[in-house]
């Protein structure tokens, strides 16, 4: 059978049945799971309760979560390249370490730490946390207003394709003058006030955390890498869609969450709703509701025998094809704490837990109503030698009337506080056991690390920190991964040559085309050193071994550069939370180094030494370009005002003129003393203030 390009319909068959089974395959047989977890992290317990006796919950997953994701963040954010891009040729060097400052550069300039809080607690959670990594342009609209301007200039603003007059205002100055023969003697003049909006689209790459319940992948995926199709739903406005460019009347008519309610019981049971209209502006139709669905997908449309990664932009229940596109990679980032092998969706860390909160539960409400019980203990009373309202009084000190001192008697019952407490202290070691949350590893048990050597508290820390560190290790080679992974590819399909970055303390331009596209990933955090003190202890012998290699050999020792000493040290103020190096030691790089040696051999040899090349070039020539541009601002400033100069000159004329012609009637009327007027025209006439536009300023 030779293969064949797909129609329109074919398209649209393949694409929703494969969504539908996807998002069928989350909703029956992980979403349970995923509610699930979240009731308990929320405080709820499966323990029922009888009336009047104890409804606590020992809130065992949010307590064991909450302990463990500060550690998490502080693992990954400490690190200067949690993840780092590696060169695999010599010439690959400078463009790894660029891609890997970049990439950095990029995931802060998004809020990496509210990114990572959010896929580390759904991770926790909700088995998966999933972040999205994308190439977004966004529109400025920045709005100008101007005043007093020629026809000249407004005609030059009415031009630029990047303006848009927004109002305008028309002032005149004088009208036409026309002699007896027709002729103008005087062209009309005006002013002109506008105000103007200047648009600029300008890309960026964006990272933002995906809300689990609409994240859906196929059930035979293993890896996002090989999914048959993945993707995630979101509702969307109707006016947002026709803003990306969609008809009204097709959106409009889609189905989905088009009546503004909510039917998603796992979103539901996250945020804590109820399943109520909240459509409030469904008298907008622009504001309606609409289920917006972005899909993944590899498909042969052309008919090649090769099927290619394609993008689907769907909306409604049926997932109705608005738009579909070519794509070279797909943008998620999956974060797990416990994967399970051969399947897409491990298991999360509520999950391991959540029993051990029963149990818990179960046990903390028994001593609770133990406690109560042996604080209020009943009583054996003999019928009608008690005086039952006496004794039904809970007053303290109240007395109790009795016909008989034997008719009253405690009923006594055995107190559980001895034998609760050891079997919640056993749960929680079992849990401190499957997560690694504990004392030591936390660094607030005192108790446990008295009367302790140095090496006992370190290994004692280590290998209670060894299920922390891989629940760290797994998140940082899965999710953490690829999104550096993405970041780096987004940042070479889509190259802005205008970007600069302040890399080793110098301006410099990033190229990302320059960069490799077999650079290699290694992850820097969960390897079960990353205690700073033992980093600054290691940097601090490397640049004892590094100064002992340039003391013995001198600069051309072959291993030991000054940039490379200068790394170290800017290291060690990191590790001790001085990032800001360049105070302290000047930025040095090859190129530099390189210029020092030779200004050292031509003062050696006598030479005049060459002047180096300033470090900041860059940086300098963008400020010159900028004082540039400030001037000829300036310069257009000042030809405005010779132009309102040579207006107002013309106006004053003019009024002059005319109020001679009328003195001369009045004259003639008192006096019959004759004026001659083609004089007073030709005054009108003569050449004023010349007006020699400005050609730098852009008029």
């Amino acid at each position: 059978m030779q293969p064949k390009s797909l129609s329109e319909d074919e398209i649209q068959n393949t694409v929703t049945s494969a969504v539908r089974e996807a998002v069928d395959f989350v909703e029956t047989e992980v979403s349970p799971d995923r509610i699930k977890a979240q009731k308990y992290f929320d405080g709820k317990s499966a323990v029922d309760f009888e009336e009047g006796r104890s409804r606590v919950v020992a809130t065992k997953v949010r307590d064991t979560i909450r302990a463990i994701k500060p550690a998490l963040m502080r693992v990954f954010l400490q690190s200067d390249k949690p993840v780092e891009f590696i060169p695999n040729t010599p010439q690959a060097v400078m463009g790894a370490d660029q891609a890997t400052k970049y990439a950095k550069y990029i995931f802060e300039r998004n809020n990496g730490f509210r990114i990572l809080s959010d896929v580390f607690h759904d991770a926790l959670i909700k088995k998966v946390g999933v972040a999205k990594v994308y190439y977004d342009e966004v529109q400025h609209v920045e709005i100008d207003e101007y005043s007093d301007l020629t026809p000249e200039q407004l005609a030059f603003i009415e031009n630029d394709p990047e303006s848009e007059v927004l109002s305008q205002e028309e002032t005149i100055i004088a009208e036409a003058v026309i002699d007896e023969m027709g002729i103008e003697i005087q062209p009309r003049m005006a002013s002109y006030n506008l105000r103007v909006a200047r648009t600029s689209t300008k890309g960026q790459i964006k990272i933002q955390s995906v809300a689990p319940e609409d994240f859906f992948v196929d059930r035979m995926a293993v890896s996002i890498d090989d999914c048959y199709v993945c993707g995630h739903t979101s509702e969307a406005r109707v006016g947002d869609l026709v803003a990306m460019g969609f008809d009204f009347e097709t959106v409009y008519n889609l189905g989905g969450a088009a009546d503004g309610t909510v039917d998603d019981e796992e979103e539901l049971a996250r945020r804590g709703w109820d399943d109520t209209d909240d459509d409030e502006n469904a008298a907008d139709p622009s504001m309606r509701k609409v289920q917006f669905t972005e899909a993944y997908m590899k498909m042969d449309i052309e008919g090649t025998g090769v099927p290619r990664l394609y993008k689907f932009i769907c909306a409604g229940n049926d997932y109705e094809i608005l738009d579909y596109e070519l794509c070279d990679y797909i943008p998620f980032a999956v974060f797990e704490v416990d994967p399970e092998p051969h399947t897409f969706f491990g298991r999360s860390l509520a999950e391991i837990v959540i029993e051990d909160q029963d149990a818990a539960t179960s046990l903390l409400r028994g001593l609770l109503d133990g406690l109560a019980m042996a604080n209020n203990p009943r009583v054996m009373a003999v019928q009608n030698l008690v005086n039952m309202d006496d004794l039904l009084n809970n007053e303290i000190g109240g007395v109790v009337r009795v016909k008989d001192i034997n008719a009253l008697r405690e009923f006594s019952i055995g107190n559980g506080a001895s034998a609760a407490l050891p079997a919640l202290q056993f749960y929680d070691e079992a849990i401190r056991a499957k997560t690694g949350v504990t004392g030591a590893a936390m660094g607030m048990d005192a108790d446990a690390l008295q009367s302790q050597t140095a090496a006992g508290v370190n290994a004692a820390v280590q290998a209670a920190s060894a299920v922390s560190e891989l629940i760290a290790r797994n998140l940082a080679e899965g999710g953490m991964r690829q999104m550096f992974r993405l970041i780096a590819q987004i940042a070479r399909a889509n190259p802005n040559p205008n970007e600069m970055m302040r890399l080793d303390g110098q301006f410099v331009p990033v190229d990302p085309r320059s960069w490799t596209n077999d650079l290699d990933l290694v992850t820097n955090v969960g390897l079960g050193n990353n205690r700073r003190e033992d980093r600054i202890a290691a940097l601090q012998m490397t640049m004892q071994t590094q100064m002992q290699i340039w003391q013995a050999y001198g600069p051309t020792n072959g291993i030991v550069s000054m940039t490379g000493i200068r790394n170290t040290l800017a290291d060690i103020l990191g590790m001790a939370g001085i990032h800001n190096a360049d105070r302290y030691y000047n930025p040095m790089n090859p190129q530099i180094e390189q210029q020092l040696l030779m200004m050292a051999a031509q003062a050696a040899q006598g030479q005049q030494p060459q002047q180096p090349s300033d470090p900041n070039a860059a940086f300098l020539q963008a400020e010159q370009m900028k004082m540039s541009a400030r001037v000829q601002a300036d310069m257009a400033k000042t030809q405005l005002d010779a132009e309102k100069m040579r207006m107002d000159d013309d106006l004053e004329r003019d009024r002059m003129a005319q109020d001679l012609a009328i003195k001369a009637a009045e004259l003639l009327a008192k006096t019959g003393v004759q004026l001659d007027l083609n004089a007073i025209k030709r005054e009108q006439q003569m050449p004023r203030m010349p007006f020699v536009p400005n050609q730098t300023a852009g008029f």
